[in-house]
């Protein structure tokens, strides 16, 4: 994307937190009086049209002012995102002394969690650590005739095969889907959400079959703050807070993706389809040879990402101190 201006950069980062703010769509005016902005009406408005015209803005209505998009969230949290605020500094002095009187992990992540959610007002989540299954280092894919052979590549030299049945025409995305494992696997695993449209069908396929060929994980999961969510005018419609319910219900690790370093996911950018409305910040802890663990906080796009990053940063690292 091209760089912002300053002017630009302004109007986002002050559009964003007037939203998290009020739930309310901002014009031009009211950006200058809160936050002091040192320009017309007509510059701030030039600017707001320019972010718009961009997709990091959005109008609800003719008449309403402008709200941040998911790209613009995005853009924020990537570009614009300030320092957290002193009372992240008092969540820490908190996390010491629970930290003093846990007596097991299931009792230490349930206060964990409780904190957070008392903390940010966000739905939290802690999954116990696990050992991460065998690592893919690299696939390989070759096809004959209506066949495809894929040869997983795994830590410490390991290896398995798949024999497929490749859909007609797919042949074709092979060397791309090839070219976008290698990449995907470089950055540390396979972020199934970043697969491009093209490429679809095949992957659709490589991915059912990995994850079909791969043992499950029982994982246990603390939650936190489902009222929390359901009160947030986003999730007002049953429509809206079912598919993450039923998700709640049957797969509550799925709500986090295994990583093993922060992460803020924004809409679709996270694989689950519940999810798409609603925004994930993540962090992973670790506890020796038990494995890894994330403690995570998910609400709607619009909150404050950076009292909930370092939120989830502040817990995962005494998790971390605590258990390594």
């Amino acid at each position: 994307m091209k760089p912002l201006s300053a002017r630009q950069r302004d109007v986002l980062q002050a559009t964003v937190h007037h939203y998290v703010d009020t739930i309310e769509p901002v014009g031009s005016r009211t950006l200058i009086q809160r936050f002091g902005i040192p320009v017309s009406s007509a510059t701030i408005r030039s600017a707001m049209g320019a972010l718009e015209q961009r997709g990091l803005l959005t109008q609800p209505h003719t008449s309403a002012g402008r709200v941040p998009s998911p790209l613009g969230y995005r853009h924020y949290v990537d570009c614009l995102l300030p320092e957290p605020g002193a009372a992240v500094q008092h969540l820490e002095r908190e996390l010491t002394g629970i930290s003093l009187r846990w007596a097991a992990l299931d009792d230490l992540m349930r206060q964990l969690a409780r904190r957070l959610t008392d903390f940010t007002g966000l739905m939290s989540l802690i999954t116990r650590p696990v050992r991460p299954t065998s690592s893919l280092e690299a696939i390989r894919l070759a096809s004959s005739g209506d066949r495809l052979l894929v040869m997983l590549v795994e830590a410490g030299g390991r290896g398995r095969q798949l024999n497929l049945r490749l859909p007609h025409g797919a042949e074709d995305e092979l060397s791309a889907i090839e070219r976008w494992t290698d990449q995907q696997l470089e950055d540390g695993s396979l972020n199934w959400g970043s697969l491009p449209p093209q490429l679809q069908r095949s992957g659709a396929l490589l991915r059912s079959a990995i994850e079909q060929g791969s043992p499950p994980v029982d994982q246990q999961v603390v939650v936190h703050g489902l009222s929390r969510l359901a009160a947030e005018p986003e999730f007002r419609s049953a429509n809206e807070l079912k598919p993450l319910l039923e998700l709640i219900d049957d797969q509550p690790a799925a709500l986090v993706e295994h990583a093993s370093t922060s992460r803020v996911w924004i809409g679709d950018e996270h694989p689950q389809i519940a999810l798409q409305t609603c925004s994930v910040v993540q962090a992973p802890y670790h506890c020796g040879a038990d494995g890894i663990g994330q403690v995570a906080l998910i609400g709607p796009m619009r909150m404050a990402y950076a009292t909930a990053k370092a939120a989830v940063q502040r817990v995962a690292h005494h998790l971390d101190l605590l258990l390594s």
